[in-house]
C-alpha cells in the first residue's frame, strides 16, 4: 500500500473533511452535458456526475498548480479502498491538463493535486433509466387517503461515499394536483401542490386531497435536465375527503364599573355575544353546531344547521359547543375544535356616597358594580319623591346633575329592579349621600387650607 492510499484510508477512516482543490472536471466524447450534483457535506463527496451514457466518455482534470496531479479510484468500499489508476494520461499541449480516456461508471474519483483533493462519484444514468407510462387513482378510497397506481419502472440509482456507506440519488419525480389550503383562517383557497418523489414507485399512498382533482407525475430531474421528461396524467379523481375549521368571536366591551371575569377565555359577565363561524371543505354537504351541557356532547341542547352562529348568553353556567361537517352519505366526518363558554353568576353593588364637582374624574359619578346582570331599571329620586333621573342599563350612571344643573348637597334615595344570568332577582332601595367640599385659603401659602363640607340644605 503506497503512502498515498494510506492518507486516503485515514481521511474515510476517521470522518475528515477533504480539502477540495480548485482544479475543473470536465466530460469528453458525449453530446449530453452530464448533470453535477451537490451532495450533503457529510458524504465527503464534492460533486456527483450523472451522465447520459458513459459510453465513448472520457473525463479531464485541469489542475490549477504545477503540482503532480495523482487519480484514484474506489467502488463500494469507500475511499479507503481506492486504487492508483495507471491509465492517466498527460496533455502534452498542457501540462496541466491529464484525463482517461473512458470513464468507468458507478465509482469514485479522487483527484489529487498536491494537498488538496477533489472526491467524485460518476454514474451512468442509461443503467437506471425511467419509464412513466399511466397513473391511475383508486376511486375507492377512505376519508384521509388515496392511493395512486403508477404503470413504469425505473430503479434506484445508488452512489457511495468516500467511507463507503450507500446513498440513494433522488430523481424528484413531480407529483402534481389540486388542493385547498386555509388562507388567513378565512377561507379555503385552491393551490396547486407539487410534491417531489425520490424515486420510482408503482403505488403512491398520501393524504387525500380536499378538492377534485386529476393527478400528474413528470420527470425525473435528470431527463427535464436533458429536455426529455415524460409526463403522465389522471382521470379526474373526486374527493370524499372533508376539513373544517372554525373560529369563535366574542364582542368586545368595556364598562368600566363592569366586574370582569379572570382566566375566561369565552364568556365572563352576561349578556354576552359570541359570533361562531365555520368553513368547510368542497366535501362537506352536512353542516351543524352543536352546544351540549357537557364536555363529551352526552346532553346536547342546542343543534344548528348553518355556517355563521351569532349567540347571546344569558344564563349563568358551562357551555360547550363545536361543529361537524360531513360528505353526502355522511361516510366522511370532520369536527372542529370544542368552544368553552363559561359564563358567570350575578352581583349587584350600590354605594351610597358619591362627591360630584370636587374632583374631576374621582368618585364623581354614582353607579353600580355588577357583573352578569341581563335586565336593569333604576330610578333615582330627592327627598321630596321627585324623579332625579332614569337608568335603564347597569353601565350608566348618575352625575349628580338635574335638568343640566347639579343638585344640591345631601340625601337621594334609588329603587332598583334588576335580574341576574343565574335568574336571581334584585330589589334594592337605599340612599346616595352627595357630598360637596372645596378648600379655603387659611393664608401661609404652604397649601394647608382648611377642607369645608357643605352642609345639607
Amino acid at each position: 500500500m503506497t503512502m498515498k492510499m494510506l492518507k486516503i484510508l485515514l481521511v474515510a477512516a476517521l470522518g475528515v473533511a477533504p480539502l477540495l482543490a480548485a482544479g475543473q472536471i470536465a466530460f469528453t466524447g458525449t453530446d449530453r452535458e452530464p448533470m453535477e450534483v451537490t451532495p450533503e457535506t457529510n458524504t465527503g463527496l464534492t460533486k456527483i456526475y450523472v451522465l447520459h451514457s458513459a459510453e465513448g466518455v472520457g473525463m479531464t482534470y485541469r489542475a490549477t498548480t504545477m503540482n503532480p496531479v495523482t487519480w484514484f479510484v474506489y467502488g463500494e468500499g469507500g475511499g479507503g479502498y481506492a486504487q492508483e489508476l495507471l491509465n492517466v494520461v498527460d496533455d502534452p499541449s498542457d501540462p496541466l491538463v491529464s484525463s482517461i480516456a473512458e470513464v468507468e461508471p458507478e465509482r469514485g474519483y479522487i483527484i489529487e493535486e498536491g494537498t488538496t483533493r477533489s472526491y467524485v462519484w460518476v454514474t451512468d444514468y442509461s443503467r437506471y433509466p425511467l419509464h412513466l407510462s399511466t397513473i391511475e387513482a383508486d376511486a375507492d378510497g377512505d376519508c384521509n387517503t388515496v392511493t395512486l397506481h403508477v404503470d413504469g419502472s425505473g430503479t434506484d440509482i445508488h452512489y457511495y461515499t468516500i467511507t463507503g456507506a450507500r446513498k440513494t440519488l433522488s430523481r424528484d419525480l413531480k407529483l402534481t394536483y389540486n388542493n385547498l389550503t386555509m388562507q388567513d383562517s378565512s377561507e379555503y383557497v385552491q393551490e396547486v401542490v407539487e410534491d417531489l418523489q425520490e424515486g420510482f414507485k408503482p403505488t403512491i399512498v398520501m393524504p387525500a386531497p380536499l378538492c377534485d382533482t386529476d393527478f400528474t407525475l413528470s420527470g425525473d430531474r435528470f431527463m427535464d435536465y436533458w429536455g426529455e421528461g415524460q409526463l403522465i396524467g389522471s382521470d379526474l379523481w373526486h374527493t370524499q375527503a372533508v376539513e373544517v375549521n372554525t373560529t369563535a368571536v366574542q364582542a368586545s366591551r368595556d364598562y368600566k364599573n363592569e366586574k370582569k371575569t379572570q382566566g375566561v377565555e369565552l364568556g365572563g359577565s352576561a349578556p354576552c355575544d359570541i359570533t361562531f363561524t365555520s368553513f368547510c371543505s368542497d366535501a362537506v354537504v352536512h353542516k351543524e353546531w352543536q352546544m351540549a351541557s357537557d364536555e363529551d356532547f352526552n346532553n346536547i341542547m342546542l343543534r344548528l344547521n348553518q355556517d355563521v352562529v351569532e349567540e347571546t348568553f344569558n344564563e349563568a353556567g358551562t357551555f360547550y359547543w363545536r361543529f361537524i361537517g360531513s360528505n353526502a352519505d355522511g361516510s366522511c366526518e370532520s369536527q372542529s375544535q370544542v368552544y368553552k363558554v363559561t359564563i358567570g353568576e350575578s352581583e349587584l353593588k350600590c354605594p351610597n356616597v358619591f362627591t360630584p364637582g370636587t374632583s374631576e374624574g374621582v368618585n364623581d359619578i354614582w353607579c353600580v358594580s355588577y357583573k352578569s346582570i341581563t335586565e336593569f331599571h333604576c330610578v333615582i329620586f330627592n327627598r321630596w319623591g321627585n324623579k332625579m333621573i332614569e337608568l335603564n342599563h347597569p353601565s350608566e350612571g348618575w352625575d349628580g346633575t338635574y335638568r343640566g344643573k347639579q343638585v344640591p348637597a345631601g340625601v337621594y334615595y334609588y329603587v332598583i329592579k334588576a335580574v341576574g344570568s343565574d335568574g336571581q332577582r334584585y330589589n334594592l332601595t337605599g340612599d346616595i349621600n352627595i357630598i360637596r367640599y372645596h378648600r379655603v385659603d387659611r393664608g401661609g401659602g404652604d397649601d394647608t387650607g382648611t377642607t369645608v363640607v357643605d352642609p345639607e340644605p
